[in-house]
């Protein structure tokens, strides 16, 4: 047995093992980490390092939650052929199946609906035309028929019946498509940058290591199974925001000048990526800048040893503790970093923020409309999708608008809408004639354009209102009432997973039952945030309101934004300044005085 545990830890470990045989053993699985006596002791094999971590959990007392035992007890890729038996009998899975069923990207979103949700892998959000055509084809006939673009730059499909299910994720594999651990305790579909390669102020093209960092993760088992979920962004500094800073890992392009040392050697003046760590907006914490640098070449192996440290050290006993930022909090960055340092085997290069140029400035209307490319006479061109959903009859026509006028990509976006690229001069017009045709737009107003809603109740378990239908009810409501001339982002969120990260909007709403009378009714509704925000302008939103009926906050909303057009110090002071600048209660008033308010 390994020399890293101490005699009691020993004696803990093969109580512990015992009992995960036990329950392998009922299943009619063979024995754990391979086969022979060794491996009745000790763990071993791509599952080790989790093993070992709950290993360590119970020997110093603590209790695992039901998550890791499931883990421990059947891991979920050894499970497949138990899974299309359960399908082929038309079975829904139980909850400790449910959770393993998620590693292959399947959700059973009981009772919202009585089918299965499946969220893709698409690393920095970009698929070719023929994919694309290909989730639609296989969205009618296997799931319902549309698609919605999530704030991970991913696609997500629905209505999915248990018969369907194994079709639907081989259907995938056919189209060089996967939604392998895109659910559960593993690392999240990889985010970079929406116009990479093709914009004239980006820093650095996020492809190449957004497509490393997803294959790393596809290709190694032991980095399946973390305590809890991690997201990793790679922002290149273009003109739409990645919003790396909501992520566990992000890595910002920058741009290091000259005469920066470390450690008493010269740092290569360029582009490098700063290093930010855990980021977690539904617990109201931004990703915080380390002072780390990391040459780009260099990032998968960084981002590797951090989630190794964060799989060997994150709470196992509470799930909501168990993000790496409980584990920031309690070692504090520099112990972390240096745990970091010691899993690579090498220092990490610390830099002065004074030997960082200032990074463009985003544009927040930049994933709509038209906007012209690095490459002379190219144009990328902003779809706007109403909250994210797409019919599969429109997805057909824009694959074959990106394949007829563009370069092929589809590039998605966090904004939850999408990006055709590559389209000469000569034929923007033809692509937005064609967008009108099926329903859509390469225009939208500034206030949809920053209207991002997670699934809601509809077709999520945990939400407590309809998002996406409240979100379209804000805008009906607004847009005849007021004409916004600065960006706003109003996010609407079902739950608290903050799928929609209400907390960084300039306006969030995040859902609750209201209470409508004493025995307890309640109806659907939402507390309301102010003053959040990302980049350059972070920060948590704060409570604004609580307890508002979904019927009255088209009404909160438009009384809140004719507030700050009345009251805001110059034409050009944006909401979030505007609101940060006031207490809230004094903003509370100011909206009270407008009269509009419910």
């Amino acid at each position: 047995m390994s020399d890293d545990f101490t005699p009691d830890q020993k004696r803990y470990l093969e109580g512990f093992m015992s009992g995960m045989q036990s329950a392998r053993t009922a299943r009619g699985l063979g024995p754990l980490g391979g086969t022979g006596g060794a491996s009745q002791s000790a763990p071993s094999g791509p599952d080790r390092e989790h093993l070992e971590a709950q290993t360590k959990t119970v020997a110093a007392g603590g209790k695992l939650v039901d998550q890791e035992k499931w883990k421990a007890a059947e891991h979920p890729f050894d499970a497949y052929a138990r899974f299309k038996d359960q399908a082929n009998a038309g079975i829904y899975p139980k909850p400790d199946d449910n959770f393993r069923w998620r590693y292959h990207g399947l959700f059973y979103v009981a009772p919202a609906q009585n089918s299965y949700m499946c969220r893709l892998r698409i690393p920095n959000g970009i698929l070719k035309a023929w994919q694309f055509s290909g989730v639609a084809d296989l969205a009618e006939t296997l799931c319902g028929p549309y698609a919605h673009v999530t704030t991970r730059a991913n696609l997500q499909v629905r209505e999915i019946s248990a018969e369907n299910a194994p079709l639907l994720l081989e259907g995938l594999a056919d189209l060089g498509l996967t939604a392998k651990g895109s659910g559960a305790d593993n690392i999240r579909n990889v985010t970079g940058s929406a116009t990479a390669g093709i914009d004239p102020h980006e820093l650095l093209d996020t492809r190449p290591h957004a497509r490393a960092w997803h294959h790393h993760i596809l290709n190694d088992r032991s980095l399946y199974g973390l305590p809890r979920k991690f997201n990793v962004a790679f922002d290149g500094a273009g003109s739409i925001a990645t919003l790396e800073d909501t992520n566990d890992i992000g890595f910002q392009a920058i741009d290091v000048m000259e005469g920066a040392s470390f450690n008493g050697q010269p740092v290569e003046p360029g582009i490098w990526y700063r290093l930010a760590l855990g980021g977690i907006t539904g617990h109201k914490d931004l990703a915080r800048d380390t002072g780390v640098i990391v040459a780009p070449s260099d990032a998968i192996a960084v981002a590797d040893a951090i989630v190794r440290v964060f799989t060997a050290n994150g709470n196992r006993t509470d799930r909501a503790k168990s993000r790496l930022k409980y584990v920031l909090d309690a070692w504090g960055f520099e112990t972390f970093l240096t745990a970091v340092e010691e899993k690579l085997g090498r220092r990490l290069v610390r830099l002065d923020t004074g030997f960082v140029k200032p990074r463009p400035v985003y544009d927040r209307l930049a994933h709509i409309g038209v906007h012209p490319q690095s490459q002379p006479g190219l144009n990328w061109i902003g779809v706007a999708l109403p909250v994210g959903k797409l019919t599969v009859a429109q997805m057909r026509v824009i694959a074959s608008i990106s394949n007829s006028c563009g370069d092929g990509d589809i590039r998605l976006t966090v904004w939850q809408n999408l990006l055709i690229s590559g389209v000469p001069n000569e034929k923007v017009e033809d692509v937005i004639a064609n967008l009108v045709a099926i329903g859509l737009s390469a225009e939208t107003s500034i206030l949809r354009a920053g209207l991002i809603a997670c699934t809601g109740a509809t077709g999520c378990k945990f939400a407590a209102a309809h998002t996406k239908e409240d979100a379209l009810a804000i805008a009906a409501h607004c847009e005849p009432r007021l004409t916004l001339d600065t960006p706003v982002n109003i996010h609407l969120t079902g739950c608290h997973n903050s799928c929609a990260q209400h907390y960084i909007g300039d306006l969030g709403l995040i859902g609750a039952k209201v209470p409508v009378s004493e025995e307890g009714d309640t109806v659907p509704g939402y507390h309301v945030f102010v003053g959040g925000g990302f980049g350059v302008e972070g920060g948590i939103g704060r409570e604004f309101r609580t307890n508002v009926k979904a019927e009255e906050a088209p009404a909160l909303v438009e009384a809140i934004l004719r507030t700050w057009q009345t009251h805001r110090a110059t034409p050009d002071e944006s909401f979030v300044a505007f609101a940060r600048r006031h207490e809230i209660v004094a903003l509370q008033a100011l909206v009270a005085q407008s009269g509009d308010a419910p």
